[in-house]
């Protein structure tokens, strides 16, 4: 078997290309929900908090700042792809619950 067969016969058997395509997806996606964070939610939490702009907010720990504002938007933004992602495997798989196999 030659080289370059071998190497397609690796692409079909661990299903290479079609990982590439949901890695891709992936991607679009996080940026999509990312994007919906940054434009719609957190201009709202900006209004409900007393300083304004939080994504911005640090913690002074002598000379060390923690910045808990970017931790807590990254945090949003893994909650609401963790929620988008689970209610894509419900549909896709049609079960009516997601269980480990």
């Amino acid at each position: 078997m030659s080289l370059l067969a071998e190497f397609f016969e690796f692409l079909k058997e661990y299903k290479v290309v079609a990982l590439a395509v949901a890695f891709i997806m992936g991607v679009a996606a996080t940026a999509l929900v990312k994007s919906f964070v940054d434009n719609l939610i957190m201009p709202i939490i900006g209004v409900l908090t007393p300083s304004g702009n939080w994504k911005e907010a640090v913690l002074p720990v002598g000379p060390i700042n923690f910045g808990i504002g970017p931790f807590g938007a990254e945090c949003i933004n893994f909650i609401i792809i963790a929620i988008v992602v689970f209610m894509i495997a419900k549909v896709v798989m049609g079960e009516e619950k997601v269980e480990k196999k």
